[in-house]
C-alpha cells in the first residue's frame, strides 16, 4: 500500500508488511514505466458512450473516493479496466482499516462517460478522483474536478493533460529515458545515437533523450526516426549502423517485435552491437527482447520486477487470473489515498504541497513523486538483458536524492 513520504517521521502508519513493504523515509503506498508507454495504451477506442452503469460503493469510510475507468469500453479497454478495478478493491481489502469508500464509475472508455462519471462522483462528495486512463477523457473530468477545488489522479500518459490540479500516475517515458541515460553515462558513454520510431512515443523519448544527452555534456553523434515502411526503415537503420563507429551507446525504444527486427537489420547493415551499448525503455520488458541473441546484454530501465511479482501473485490468488500490467497504478493510487487519509485526518488530505511531497511515496513499482507540473518521477532499476529476462544491473533508488 501507499504512504506519503515524511523523513522527519518515518512511522507515520503502519500498514500490513505483504501489502506494502517498508516504509523508505518516504510514504508508504505500493504500485510502471513505459511498459505501456504512448504506444496504443493511452488512446480511447471508438464507441458510444454506452448506457448508464449501476453505481458501484465498495469500502464504508467517510472519505469518498471516485474512480473512474473504461469497465464497459471497447475492445481491451474493458478489460484493462475490470483489472484496474480489481486492483483497487484488493488495495482497498488489503490496508488495515482504510476509512475510505471507493465510488466506481464507467465512462465506457469515452470522454463524454468520463465527463458524467466525473459529475455523478463529485455529487456523491468525492474528496478526490483516480482516473480516467485515457488521456482524451481527463480534460472533461478535470473541469468537473477544477470547478470544486478536486484533485484528480489520472493514469493517461500523455503528459500534455497534467498540471492545475491533474496529476499523472503512470508510466512515462521520460523516467526511462532519464534513468538509462545517466546510468550510461556513468560507465563513461560519451557518444549516443538513437533509432527510434515515428510516432507519439518516439517524440516523447526524443525529446527526451536529446535533453539528457546534452545534460550530460555528451555527444548525439547519430539520430534517425523510422515508420514503418520497409524501404524507409532500411534507409534509417542503414544510415545509424554507418555512425555507429564513433558511438558508444545506441539507444532503440519500441515493443518487442520491433525491436527484434531493428536488431537483426542493424547486424545486416554491417552494426558491432556488441561494441556499443545497447540502451532501451520499459518497453523492453519482453519474452521476444529476452530471446533476441543480439540484444542481450542489452541494459533498459524499468521498474524492479520483483514487486510486481508479488503483486500478481497475490491478484492470481484472489481472482484466479493475470492482471494486466498496469493493474499496479489503481492499486497504488487507492493505497495512496488510504494512508494520506489516515495521515492527515482533519487536515488537508489531498492538497498539492501534500501530494508533491518532495520524499514521494513507495508503491509496488518502487518510489515515485508528483512534480509540481502533474507529471512524476519514477526511481527505476536498471536491467541487462538475458536469455532468462532481465538481470538487475542497479538497484532502484531508496530515497530521491534532493
Amino acid at each position: 500500500m501507499t504512504v506519503p513520504a515524511h523523513p522527519s517521521k518515518p512511522n507515520l502508519l503502519t500498514t500490513r508488511r505483504s501489502a506494502v513493504g517498508l516504509i523508505l523515509g518516504a510514504p508508504l503506498l505500493a504500485g510502471c514505466a513505459g511498459m505501456s508507454g504512448l504506444t496504443g495504451t493511452d488512446q480511447s477506442p471508438p464507441g458510444s458512450s454506452g448506457p448508464q452503469q449501476e453505481a458501484i460503493a465498495v469500502g464504508k469510510g467517510e472519505v469518498k473516493v471516485g474512480l473512474i475507468l473504461p469497465l464497459s469500453g471497447a475492445g481491451n479497454a474493458g478489460i484493462v479496466g475490470n483489472s484496474m478495478k480489481n486492483a483497487a478493491e484488493m488495495a482497498l481489502a488489503e490496508f488495515h482499516n482504510p476509512d475510505i469508500q471507493l465510488l466506481i464509475k464507467d465512462d465506457a472508455g469515452t470522454p463524454q462517460g468520463a465527463q458524467a462519471a466525473a459529475q455523478q462522483a463529485l455529487g456523491e462528495g468525492a474528496e478526490i478522483i483516480l482516473g480516467p486512463l485515457f488521456g482524451l477523457s481527463v480534460a472533461g473530468v478535470a473541469q468537473q474536478a477544477r470547478s470544486r477545488n478536486i484533485p484528480v489522479i489520472a493514469f493517461s500518459t500523455d503528459a500534455s493533460v497534467a498540471g492545475q490540479g491533474v496529476y499523472l500516475l503512470s508510466f512515462l517515458p521520460e523516467s526511462d529515458v532519464n534513468r538509462i541515460t545517466d546510468y550510461s553515462a556513468g560507465t563513461g558513454k560519451r557518444s549516443f545515437a538513437a533509432l527510434l520510431p515515428e510516432n507519439a512515443y518516439g517524440n516523447v523519448v526524443e525529446a527526451a533523450f536529446k535533453q539528457a544527452v546534452a545534460r550530460k555534456g555528451a555527444r548525439m553523434v547519430s539520430f534517425e526516426k523510422y515508420t514503418r515502411d520497409p524501404n524507409q526503415m532500411q534507409n534509417a537503420v542503414r544510415n545509424v549502423a554507418q555512425a555507429l563507429g564513433s558511438a558508444d551507446a545506441l539507444l532503440l525504444a519500441d515493443d518487442g517485435d520491433v525491436l527484434v527486427q531493428l536488431s537483426s537489420q542493424l547486424a545486416a547493415a554491417g552494426a558491432d552491437l556488441r561494441r556499443v551499448q545497447l540502451l532501451g525503455t520499459g518497453l523492453w520488458d519482453n519474452p521476444k527482447v529476452f530471446a533476441d541473441s543480439h540484444l542481450q546484454g542489452g541494459y533498459y530501465a524499468a521498474p524492479d520486477p520483483s514487486g510486481y511479482r508479488a503483486f500478481a501473485r497475490r491478484y492470481r490468488g484472489k481472482y484466479g487470473q493475470d492482471p494486466v500490467r498496469t493493474a499496479t497504478l489503481a492499486y497504488d493510487a487507492v493505497a495512496l489515498v488510504a494512508a494520506l487519509s489516515r495521515v492527515n485526518s482533519g487536515g488537508p488530505r489531498f492538497s498539492p504541497e501534500v501530494l508533491t511531497n518532495v520524499s514521494g511515496f513507495t508503491g509496488i513499482d518502487g518510489l515515485f513523486r508528483f512534480m509540481p507540473n502533474g507529471t512524476n518521477e519514477r526511481g527505476l532499476a536498471v536491467l541487462r538483458v538475458a536469455a532468462g529476462g532481465g538481470q538487475i544491473a542497479s538497484a532502484s533508488p531508496k530515497s530521491f536524492g534532493a
